[in-house]
């Protein structure tokens, strides 16, 4: 049974269902139809307003399981192709989800079809929430496979976390992310007589300085250093002749494996109230953890995906745990995870798009990983 499948033309067919979150647009039934046809069983596991798609070929182990999203960002402004005709053009096939992650998606189905039917199983775990809040998507995907006895042994996320060409990046971790809000309360006053009020934005400007100038860390052999970036402040006075009464400022933290979510909340409690009670202002703080740093340490697993890797493009990948996040920070907890998909120089942009002939080379280290995976499992 070795069903053909036209990666290209599958990738096509996507990008033509405009899923912008949270909005499925039929894409999900493109693909469920193609595993179909592949032989795969396949379960649609709505979750809120978000549909979602499990698909399993084989009911052994070793479990590979492919991960990835069909869900993409909203248009936004400046494209001079049709963001959902999926047309190709001096080599390239142009669209919303091109790169971010239809085109990887097409690519692993049709390595899939290629193989046949393994010794062990292959599963697709897609979500359409990746691109939103990420609750009812792959966190719930995890907890419906839990409760049915269902393991995974490893698994591969198609996120485009490549550089330059298909495979030349292998990320193997992510740094955490929390996102800060902090609000410094003072007197309002008329600015003629500022001695009977209580500034905050000069409260405000301080915590700002010190939180910005403090040196997270240094990195280490997998992680880059932990950085602190302010997004915003604002006092929301148009009015010149009065000293607000409150100050806001918010600022996210992308932190390595040397940080908890409770040791950064700490320290930048800490702060505050330091500051608040040198300068008699209120300064509250809250926050939101959108994900945990994470590392998949090199191993068996690792290896093989670089040496099959290397085999295909005759390089081997860089590690790489940089970046933003991804659905890899759920599935981390049950099983050894890493991302590997086309190059992302184009993803969320006007004219996102990606080479053919980079499609078709990630079909092909997709399908000579599914072959050594099965060849020699890494356990």
């Amino acid at each position: 049974m070795n069903t053909v499948v036209d990666a290209l033309a599958l990738a096509q067919a996507l990008i033509r269902r405009p899923s912008v979150t949270p909005k499925d647009a039929g894409a999900l039934d493109v693909l469920e139809a193609v595993l179909k046809d592949i032989g795969f069983t396949t379960h649609r596991l709505p979750f809120g307003d978000i549909d979602n798609l499990y698909a399993r070929l084989g009911d052994s182990s070793p479990h590979f399981c492919f991960a990835g999203h069909t869900d993409v960002v909203p248009v936004g402004e400046g494209w001079k192709a049709d963001p959902f005709a999926a047309e190709v053009k001096d080599g390239m096939l142009y669209g919303r989800g091109a790169a971010d992650m239809k085109s990887a998606i097409a690519a692993f189905v049709s390595a899939a079809a290629r193989i046949g039917t393994p010794k062990g199983s292959i599963s697709l775990l897609i979500t359409g929430d990746e691109e939103g809040v990420a609750v009812n998507g792959t966190v719930k995907l995890l907890e419906w496979l839990k409760a049915r006895g269902e393991k995974i042994d490893h698994c591969v996320v198609g996120e485009p976390t490549s550089v330059g060409q298909a495979g030349d990046t292998l990320k193997i971790g992510r740094r955490g992310s929390i996102n800060f809000k902090v609000t410094v309360t003072g007197v309002q006053g008329h600015v003629g007589y500022p001695q009977k009020a209580r500034n905050p934005i000069p409260v405000l400007a301080e915590l700002v300085t010190q939180l910005a100038a403090h040196k997270l860390d240094k990195g280490n052999d997998h992680f880059d250093p932990s950085t602190l970036a302010f997004t915003s402040m604002d006092v929301g006075n148009d009015t010149t002749n009065v000293i607000p009464g409150e100050a806001r400022a918010a600022f996210n933290i992308r932190f390595n494996d040397k940080h908890t979510p409770d040791s950064l909340i700490n320290w930048v409690q800490d702060r505050s109230q330091r500051i608040a009670q040198e300068s008699g202002c209120a300064i509250t703080v809250t926050s939101q953890t959108s994900g945990v740093s994470f590392l998949t340490a090199p191993g068996k697993f690792t290896q093989l995906v670089s040496d099959t890797v290397s085999s295909v493009t005759g390089q081997s990948p860089f590690f790489s745990t940089s970046g933003g996040t991804s659905d890899a920070r759920f599935i981390k907890d049950i099983c050894p995870v890493v991302e590997l998909g086309l190059a992302g120089g184009t993803m969320h942009k006007a004219d996102e798009c990606v080479p053919v002939a980079e499609i078709a080379a990630l079909t092909n280290i997709y399908e000579a990983l599914l072959k050594a995976y099965f060849a020699k499992p890494p356990v």
